[in-house]
């Protein structure tokens, strides 16, 4: 094996396998980690029948408790000191509808909740709606909240697809 010595051959290229490696657990990383600090706060709302599907837009303001009773304000935690000024500062900039959105966790004490909406109440929202969910398995007895979840989607086992 003969080792030549031309400056016409010497390249100097870098070795990406490492770095490649690297981005590829970085990525990793982030898949995990990004979902979990999206999701804001763990609530798990009580459920029930008879529905309406929650309007799911940007500008809705969502008022959430976890299960520990700590507030949260659109997926932000916020001390009980700094959360009326929050809602009040939000709500005064506010020329739409003043609809908050209560998220509260199934296993939180009532008063906790009545403290929020009182919370709310005093600093400008004028509607407080509670989230829930929908009992698994189970549609609202009232054919007039169904419509929204319902989207025609017909069963895997029919030829002629579903809606568009």
């Amino acid at each position: 094996m003969s080792v030549q010595l031309s400056s016409e051959s010497i390249k100097s290229e870098p070795n990406v396998t490492p770095m490649i490696d690297v981005m590829l657990v970085l990525l990793i990383i982030f898949m995990i980690i990004i979902p979990a600090l999206m999701a804001g706060f763990n609530a798990v709302p009580p459920s029930g029948q008879n529905l309406k599907v929650h309007p799911n837009e940007d500008d809705d303001i969502v008022f959430g408790i976890d299960a520990d009773g700590k507030f949260y304000l659109n997926k932000k935690e916020t001390s009980d000191a700094a959360i009326a000024s929050a809602i009040r500062a939000l709500y005064d900039a506010r020329t739409i509808d003043k609809i908050m959105y209560i998220k509260a966790d199934k296993g939180i004490k009532y008063d906790r909740v009545m403290e929020a909406m009182e919370i709310a109440s005093n600093q400008g929202v004028r509607v407080a709606a509670l989230i829930t969910d929908q009992n698994p398995g189970s549609k609202s007895l009232i054919e007039a909240d169904n419509a929204g979840q319902d989207l025609g989607i017909k069963s895997s086992g029919d030829k002629n697809g579903g809606k568009p």
